[in-house]
């Protein structure tokens, strides 16, 4: 029995498989523009809500964020250290490639006051509340 089928035949992965995995896991060679989407928390404190993502093997500088609206999405590209062969593989589950992900804030947000940290691989972006109160009372006049 071959080393590498001990790994792949249990999960019943066949060559046409590996084959399909590796070309969804990397951007296609016809298909530049294809993203991965860039896994996320989202949270809210008392003034703010944070989003939290990692993003191991980007350089700060490589990492696009902007706010439209109340949609803030990240972009960016995780560029792998060399070519390897499809079959020296025995797993391949990280994304290489151009990454994205857009989210709908569920609240207004002051755009000037953002502040982004990319701190061990962990990009946490604080987006402080526009309007920390849940409601304002309007008085109605007679």
């Amino acid at each position: 029995m071959d080393y590498k089928e001990f790994f792949i035949t249990p999960q019943g992965f066949s060559e046409d498989d590996l084959q399909e995995l590796e070309t969804k896991s990397q951007s296609a060679p016809g298909a530049p523009d294809a993203e991965g989407q860039l896994a996320v928390d989202v949270y809210q404190t008392d003034g703010a809500i944070v989003v939290k993502t990692v993003v191991a093997g980007v350089k700060p500088e490589d990492i696009q964020i902007s706010i439209n609206n109340e949609v803030l999405t990240i972009r960016g590209q995780r560029q792998a250290d060399k070519k390897i062969a499809a079959d020296d593989f025995y797993y391949r589950e990280c994304y290489w490639g151009k990454f994205s992900r857009s989210i709908v804030l569920p609240v207004e947000v002051k755009q000037d006051k953002i502040e982004a940290i990319f701190k061990n691989g962990v990009l946490t972006i604080t987006l402080p509340k526009a309007n920390a109160e849940k409601s304002v009372r309007i008085k109605v006049e007679d």
